[in-house]
């Protein structure tokens, strides 16, 4: 049995603002940050190369640490903005019906 959705009679959707611009900019946000913090450990590879010491190693190691958690933040943050961008573009939907339930007509709990 297929049960559909029933709107409010009286419900109303308001008009979109900022959070379809920053859902629809997500993706190459999120993309762009993520290549951003790619390249400063590619640019600090191209630098040191052909260097082999224990130092540059090191220093190469260090630099990825710190570049795995710079894109694990922001996915982190970008998600994050994505959920709040949709809460807001699903709050100003209609508003529907639910499923009723009726209290009991009790004064004292149970």
């Amino acid at each position: 049995m297929k049960k559909r959705w029933k709107r409010l009679p009286d419900s109303r959707s308001e008009p979109a603002g900022i959070e379809r611009c920053i859902l629809r900019r997500l993706p190459l946000i999120g993309l762009a940050g993520t290549a951003a913090c790619v390249a400063v450990s590619l640019l600090a590879r191209l630098l040191w190369w052909g260097d082999t010491s224990v130092e540059t190693a090191r220093a190469l190691q260090m630099i990825d640490i710190w570049v795995i958690a710079a894109v694990v933040l922001h996915w982190t943050v970008v998600v994050a903005v994505a959920i709040g961008s949709f809460i807001v573009f699903v709050m100003k939907g209609p508003a529907y019906v639910a499923d009723r339930y009726d209290l009991p007509d009790e004064n004292a709990p149970r």
